[in-house]
């Protein structure tokens, strides 16, 4: 039995897909207008100055700003509206409410579901060109606009001053909507989420009477605003209103050098990239690796674990991809790096008979790919590029995917295993880019409670997403079918879904999927807002009824007022 290391289309491709976490509406809440005073840009590609373009159908761009990744949602609005500033989204904020025009935000165009480009949509507000990342020392904190990708704030944060914050890993995948709903990543056991770092959120609202206006939240406790604050630390996009700047600094942070307000990621990183190939796999052996793998999560994802410098992503892959695939970073800094690293792959691969051993092409060539299954040492930001850039599926422009997601709290059950075992390798299956990919959570991320940010999954120890891509629109059928079939047959013992529970807690909402509202798939009489929020929906709906009572800013998985 043996590991290889992966190509360019194995792991560090799928992974990338959504461990970012990605959805494509920027939009958020508001408080009491101001500015970032003595702003001190750095910029990952200079927004231009001015207006952005008004962009219609007879315009070239019009087919390129009407879909995004998900080449499965296409709108025809009557205009695309380019967002260059915050006075330019009030503008156009203004000219659409008052026409009385259905809108949709985006930022990096990464939605897993139609909530940005559906047949609904009269305008679609782009918020792509806003792409400041920068230090605000009136705020004493980092400031990021909705539209820069993600790849691009960790270089603007480490090369000017060494920081960061804990997000994805899809380069592309925009701010806006990713740290809206909460945002995770490889740094995020050490960590926590990426919300756990917002300061601050800049929002233009519109009001009952049609007033627009533009505020800035804090989480500061005398902010009287501080509600819209907290329901963008994972409420999710396109809920509120429209986001044009985050600030960040980390809650424990001291003095007023720009260095000292957010994390450091750490200098050098430990990497791992093996295959584990079906071929050396049977039913047995699948389900031990399995259960290997929760096992280990569950008894080493507490806040203060070891290893919460350790993240992993594994993605079981289907059978005609030839191979399951797991990349691992651990922080080479700490004491004990490389043993942290290889005692989790044995503890992973325990009973397998799999080992780590070079994988060579057909004709004996070593793939294009460095080897990576013998651990490999690199710089932080080298292996934030690696991952990030190496995902030709998810940012493949012909593409048409579907996505599901869950947390876990405990191990797969036995039923959950063989459901995956049947479904992967399923002879009339035969498509290579489906996965499900299972992400290393908790650590840090479950030191904070469920309630102090309205992402309230904080005591899970790894997260889930089932996902297949595929070309052609007259294979729609068969593949929904499929990952409908698979999800359902998966949460069978909890009636389709991931119920909050003992073993689940949920969904995830930058993997958003409209099929948890609708009852032929969500067959557990559980809402959809219910496996999104848990007990936060509520008070994310007091937020709404306060800075968005006429509902103006909804689509299929929006955040309701409450009924009176």
């Amino acid at each position: 039995m043996t590991t290889t290391p992966m190509d360019r289309r194995s792991v560090l491709a799928r992974s990338a897909a959504l461990a970012g976490g990605a959805t494509a509406a920027a939009a958020g809440l508001t408080t009491a207008a101001a500015g970032p005073a003595e702003a001190v840009p750095v910029t990952a590609g200079k927004p231009p100055s001015g207006a952005g373009a008004l962009i219609g159908p007879h315009d070239p761009r019009y087919p390129l700003l009407t879909t995004g990744n998900n080449q499965r949602y296409v709108a025809a609005p009557e205009y695309v509206k380019m967002i260059r500033s915050t006075a330019d989204a009030e503008k156009a904020l203004r000219t659409a409410h008052r026409a009385g025009k259905r809108i949709s935000v985006r930022s990096g165009g990464h939605c897993f579901a139609d909530l940005v480009c559906n047949p609904e949509v009269e305008v679609i507000l782009d918020f792509s060109e806003m792409t400041g990342v920068g230090y605000d020392p009136s705020r004493r904190a980092f400031y990021v606009e909705p539209g820069a990708r993600l790849l691009n704030v960790y270089e603007a944060l480490y090369k000017g001053w060494g920081v960061t914050i804990p997000g994805g890993i899809c380069y592309s995948v925009g701010a806006g909507g990713h740290i809206s709903g909460g945002g995770y990543g490889l740094l995020s056991r050490a960590h926590g989420l990426v919300v756990d770092h917002l300061y601050a959120v800049e929002v233009v609202t519109v009001d009952k009477r049609g007033t627009v206006r533009t505020t800035v939240a804090t989480r500061e406790r005398n902010d009287p605003n501080r509600d819209l604050w907290w329901a963008h630390t994972g409420g999710g996009g396109g809920n509120f209103g429209l986001i044009t700047r985050y600030w960040f600094r980390s809650p424990d942070a001291r003095g007023s050098r720009p260095e000292d307000q957010l994390i450091s990621p750490p200098s050098k990183v430990l990497v791992q990239a093996v295959d584990l190939p079906w071929a050396d796999l049977d039913e047995a052996k699948f389900r031990r690796l399995l259960k290997n793998f929760g096992a280990w999560h569950e008894n080493n994802s507490a806040p203060d674990s070891p290893y919460r410098h350790l993240s992993s992503l594994f993605n079981v892959s289907s059978r005609a991809h030839g191979s399951l695939g797991m990349f691992t970073q651990v922080d080479a800094t700490v004491p004990g790096a490389r043993r942290l690293l290889d005692d989790y792959f044995a503890a992973v691969t325990a009973g397998t008979g799999l080992t780590a051993r070079p994988m060579t092409k057909a004709n004996g060539e070593i793939p294009h790919l460095t080897d990576l299954a013998e651990p490999r040492e690199m710089p932080w930001l080298n292996a934030t590029r690696m991952v990030g850039t190496n995902n030709p599926t998810i940012t493949d422009p012909m593409s048409r995917a579907a996505h599901k997601s869950g947390y876990m709290r405990k191990n797969f059950s036995d039923h959950q295993i063989s459901a995956l075992y049947r479904y992967m390798t399923r002879p009339d299956f035969t498509n290579p880019d489906t996965m499900l990919v299972l992400f290393s959570f908790g650590g840090r991320v479950n030191a904070v409670v469920p309630d102090a940010t309205a992402n309230a999954q904080r005591d899970c120890v790894f997260k889930m997403t089932f996902q297949t891509f595929w070309p052609d629109e007259r294979d729609d059928a068969f593949h929904l079918d499929w990952i409908r079939g698979l999800y359902a047959d998966f949460f069978a013992e909890t009636r389709g879904v991931p119920v909050v529970g003992g073993r689940t807690d949920g969904c995830y909402i930058n993997y958003c999927d409209t099929d948890m509202a609708d009852p032929a798939h969500n067959r557990s009489g559980v809402p959809w807002h219910t496996l999104y929020y848990k007990g936060n929906y509520p008070r994310l709906q007091q937020v709404k009824k306060r800075w968005d009572p006429g509902n103006y800013f909804r689509h299929a998985l929006s955040v309701e007022p409450p009924r009176r």
